[in-house]
Parts: C-alpha cells; sequence; structure tokens
C-alpha cells in the first residue's frame, strides 16, 4: 500500500483524532498543517507552499485530501486513500486574486452534506492563513467554526511503536551529522564549506537508510554569531580561538532527532566558556534523571533549575519541547514546552528535546539531549557524548 506505515497504524490515527474531535464537539477538521496531513493520511510533498489540506469527518471512514491539480498524482502515490477522497482544484486557483482555493474546500465540504455541524480549523498554523479561514468562513455560512489548532498535534505527542523507530533511525543519521560537522570545522575553512558537508551527512543517511531534508536548516553560529541562536552559515572562515554553535537534526521520512554541540577551536578556551558548560551540562544531568511517566513537564524544568542554583547561569526560556514528525520551519511539535506552567504528565513513547542553549555577549554555549519517555524513565535517541569540544 502507499504510505509508509501500515493501514492500520494510519486507522488508529486517525480513531485517536476523532476522539479528540469528539471531545471538543467538532464534526468536520481541516487540516492544514502538513505533518499533520502525514500523520493521517501518510501525505508526503513539497507542496505546502500552495493551499491543501485534509478533511477528517466523524461520519466518513476515511479522510479527504484536497489539493493542487498537479500534487493530486502525490497524493496517490504516497497514502492509502481511495480515489474518490482524493480532491484537486484547477491551477487558476493558485494565487488568484479573484477566487481562493478554500472556495473549492468549501464546495467539497457542502457536497459532502457537512457544511452545517462544527468545523475545527488550525488558527494558528504557519500554513493556514487569514485569506483561507475568511473564505472558509464566507463560503460556508450555516457554519459554526472552532479553534482546533493544536488538535492533531497532541494526539501524536505519544508515538507509537513504529514512529519510534523511525526517530531511532534518525538518530542514527544524527550521529553522522555531527561527526560530519566536527570533521568539517577547522581553522581557515568557509562556513559555507562546513554547511555543505552537513547537508551531505544529512541528505545520504546511513548505509541502511536514506536521509531526508530536516524541517530547519543546519543553524551554525561562529565567533561574534554565538551570541544568540537561530543564525546561519556565511562565507566567513572559522577563527583560531572561537567557539561554533550547531542545532542540527538527522530525518527519517520526515521523523527528526534534533542534535546541538558546541565546538572550541583553540586550547584554551575561555573561562566563562567551560564553566558554563560545566554548568549547564550538571543541570541537564539533573533534569534528565527526573523524566519517568507520572512526572510533569514543570517538574523536569524545575530540576533543572535546580541543578544550575548554585550558579549564576539564568535561563529565561524553555529548555525544550516535544518532537518527532515535521515540516519547514520547525520540528518541534507545538504541544510540550518544558516550562514552569507546562502541567503535561510525562507518557511512554513522548520524545522530549532538552536544549538548554546560553547566550552571552562573550559567547554561548549549546548542548542536548533528545530523548525517548520509556515505561520507567528515558532513553537517549542517538549515542553522542554530552561535552563541550575541544579541537585544539
Amino acid at each position: 500500500m502507499p504510505g509508509v506505515f501500515s493501514r492500520e497504524e494510519y486507522q488508529s490515527r486517525v480513531q485517536k483524532t476523532r476522539e479528540k474531535m469528539a471531545g471538543r464537539g467538532i464534526d468536520l477538521l481541516v487540516v492544514c498543517q502538513p505533518a499533520n496531513m502525514n500523520y493521517l493520511t501518510g501525505y508526503d510533498g513539497w507542496s505546502f507552499y500552495v493551499h491543501q489540506c485534509v478533511l477528517l469527518h466523524q461520519d466518513q471512514g476515511e479522510p479527504m485530501w484536497l489539493g493542487r491539480g498537479m500534487d493530486a498524482n502525490g497524493a496517490r502515490l504516497t497514502t492509502y486513500l481511495a480515489e474518490d477522497n482524493i480532491r484537486e482544484y484547477a491551477d487558476d486557483y493558485v494565487q488568484s486574486t479573484v477566487k481562493h482555493p478554500m472556495e473549492f474546500v468549501a464546495d467539497v465540504i457542502k457536497e459532502k452534506g457537512w457544511d452545517k455541524g462544527v468545523i475545527g480549523v488550525e488558527m494558528d498554523q504557519f500554513y493556514f492563513t487569514h485569506s483561507a479561514y475568511a473564505a472558509l468562513e464566507k463560503s460556508l455560512p450555516q457554519a459554526k467554526f472552532s479553534d482546533a489548532n493544536a488538535l492533531v498535534n497532541w494526539v501524536r505527542v505519544v508515538k507509537s511503536e513504529a514512529e519510534v523507530e523511525f526517530i531511532r533511525r534518525a538518530g542514527l543519521i544524527s550521529e553522522k551529522v555531527m561527526d560530519a560537522a566536527k570533521n568539517a570545522i577547522n581553522v581557515g575553512v568557509r562556513e559555507c564549506d562546513a554547511a555543505a558537508a552537513v547537508a551531505h551527512a544529512q541528505y545520504s543517511g546511513t548505509e541502511d537508510y536514506a536521509g531526508d531534508y530536516p524541517a530547519i536548516v543546519p543553524l551554525m553560529m561562529a565567533g561574534e554569531a554565538t551570541k544568540t541562536p537561530h543564525l546561519t552559515w556565511t562565507e566567513k572562515v572559522y577563527q583560531e580561538n572561537e567557539a561554533v554553535l550547531l542545532e542540527l537534526s538527522g530525518a527519517y521520512r520526515r521523523y527528526h532527532a534534533p542534535i546541538a554541540r558546541t565546538i572550541f577551536l583553540g586550547e584554551n578556551p575561555p573561562r566563562l566558556l567551560t564553566d558554563t558548560a560545566n554548568v549547564v551540562l550538571e543541570g541537564l544531568d539533573k533534569a534528565l534523571e527526573t523524566i519517568k511517566p507520572g512526572v510533569t513537564v514543570e517538574e523536569v524544568e524545575e530540576a533543572w533549575r535546580k541543578g544550575i542554583a548554585h550558579s549564576t547561569v539564568v535561563k529565561e526560556s524553555r529548555i525544550g519541547y516535544s518532537f518527532g514528525l515535521n515540516y519547514p520551519p520547525d520540528w518541534g511539535e507545538q504541544t510540550i514546552s518544558i516550562r514552569p506552567g507546562d502541567k503535561t504528565v510525562l507518557e511512554p513513547n513522548m520524545m522530549l528535546h532538552l536544549i538548554p542553549g546560553i547566550w552571552y555577549d562573550e559567547v554561548g554555549f549549546e548542548v542536548d539531549a533528545s530523548v525517548q519517555v520509556t515505561s520507567d524513565g528515558y532513553e537517549h535517541v542517538y549515542d553522542y557524548p554530552l561535552e563541550l569540544i575541544i579541537k585544539d
């Protein structure tokens, strides 16, 4: 069958999503987030720059995929859906100033008789625009709309065994990716050439598993750029006695295993860097020790804060989040945030990315742990030393 999982796997996901819908009184769910579309149907294509969606109704067995005509064969190749549940709109809808693709979606909803119930929409997703919502609302005057922004995301937060295996494969790729970065980053090497080595490792994968494009490009901050996260590479060359912060990931079939480390190019890292590294690693260890089913997310963060309380290190932002299946621009699931106030109770097969990055005006330090919550604790999803990497 098309898709990378069994039909039973997808049916289980659909059923769990319907249960969430029923709990909110939602009859029809309009899913536009690419990872959620993939999760429910298997659809996988670089088509999210145009409007597309999956419709999931309480009274129809299969979901429906709706998208641009040229992408319909992609749905036939990657999903398990029957032909009547793959609907395509004409190309003159694309970037039209007189009609909107969501008007086509509304026509299908009316054809199915689903236009008089409660329709859930993902109000705060990257690929569901204000115009999309306005078009649906105008075209479906008898419907009542409900915000179902992270409904599917929360179904995704506990992984199946099949998903865990994919993340483990991504983890094997992550090990290779970080090795490629460590080998490529040297004094006198251009940042862009190191980034190319990282990208090669991400795409080539391992001998057994092909790599996939990650949801975030390689983030590689060097020298002055280490005072902040989320920057990419330039044509500058690496200098002696500078730090390099790396936020990378291996990916397999859209499943990720984020990995972050800090490299220092020289024999003698500054005291601020080594002291910060020691404190962060100590706090990270305390947070990891806390992870097990039944513990709340905020308790994990509290263990981190207690672990660094003896120091001057302060971390005002969250120290992590859940991860797994995703598309650009983010591999985070928009569910769990490891910070005070998140009372989510940990369950087996949740995936947590703990990344307590610290950025000073002088230098920054990043390290992470991507872990699976197990029945009695946690396991790392890849094997890579938790340390400041020194290349002298």
